[in-house]
């Protein structure tokens, strides 16, 4: 499948947004759009086509998801979990994950860097 990053461009500070808008579904395909960026953490908004995502991923910080829209199979350590709109989960520091579309789905990925992992 293909994976869409757009270009790493912070969105307007001070303004309102529709984070679903931020990024569209791309036909068999993962799109990512880096809204804010600091040493700090990142946050992200990601669209997956249905059957579409991300195996064996491995980070050394703490991430938060947050379904936007559509459902998601997290899988975290083994454990399976069903996520869906306006639902999240914490995936901990050095746990191994992945993330598959059961249906569609757009989301908001937080990556807090504290510096003790």
């Amino acid at each position: 499948y293909k994976i869409f990053r757009m270009d790493y461009e912070e969105i307007e500070k001070g303004k309102v947004h529709s984070l679903g808008e931020i990024v569209e579904y791309v036909p068999d395909g993962v799109v990512n759009k880096t809204v804010l960026k600091k040493p700090t953490g990142k946050i992200d908004i990601v669209s997956y086509d249905t059957g579409k995502g991300l195996t064996g991923k491995v980070y050394p910080f703490d991430t938060f998801v947050l379904l936007l829209e559509g459902s998601a199979e997290i899988i975290i350590d083994k454990k399976v979990n069903e996520v869906h709109a306006f639902q999240g989960i914490v995936i901990p520091a050095h746990s191994t994950f992945t993330i598959k579309a059961i249906e569609r789905f757009k989301m908001l990925s937080i990556t807090v860097k504290s510096g003790y992992e």
